[in-house]
């Protein structure tokens, strides 16, 4: 709950935990290596939104699936809280193709079934 992910050119995956804020680091979040190309998007899977599959510039989608700590927040010794990040599993990962992926969804009913399409030359 309450995550927000980013992903980027430098194949990084940034999963930010929203749930507390503090004002001087912000949130609390996690940098992790992806792919070794761009990282064109990232899905969550909508009936379980702590697995997540990433799109690879390189033709790979990369499932992911976040563990949440076992404290959410802790205090910074100022009487302030402050949020502690998770970590990702890489659980599965597949080159497709050597072309990127450009979209991919979810089946709404159906846990795990997907659909992509990627670019062709």
């Amino acid at each position: 709950m309450n995550k927000l992910v980013a992903t980027t050119l430098e194949s990084r995956v940034h999963v930010f935990d929203l749930r507390t804020f503090h004002p001087e680091h912000g949130y609390a979040s996690l940098v992790e290596t992806g792919q070794k190309s761009t990282i064109w998007g990232v899905r969550h899977l909508p009936q379980n939104r702590d697995l997540m599959a990433t799109l690879g510039g390189n033709g790979a989608v990369n499932l992911y699936k976040y563990n949440y700590p076992p404290q959410r927040s802790i205090d910074d010794g100022n009487g302030k809280a402050k949020g502690v990040a998770g970590t990702l599993e890489l659980l599965n990962s597949v080159e497709l193709g050597q072309q990127p992926i450009s979209s991919f969804d979810w089946h709404a009913d159906k846990i795990g079934l997907s659909v992509l399409s990627a670019l062709d030359q």
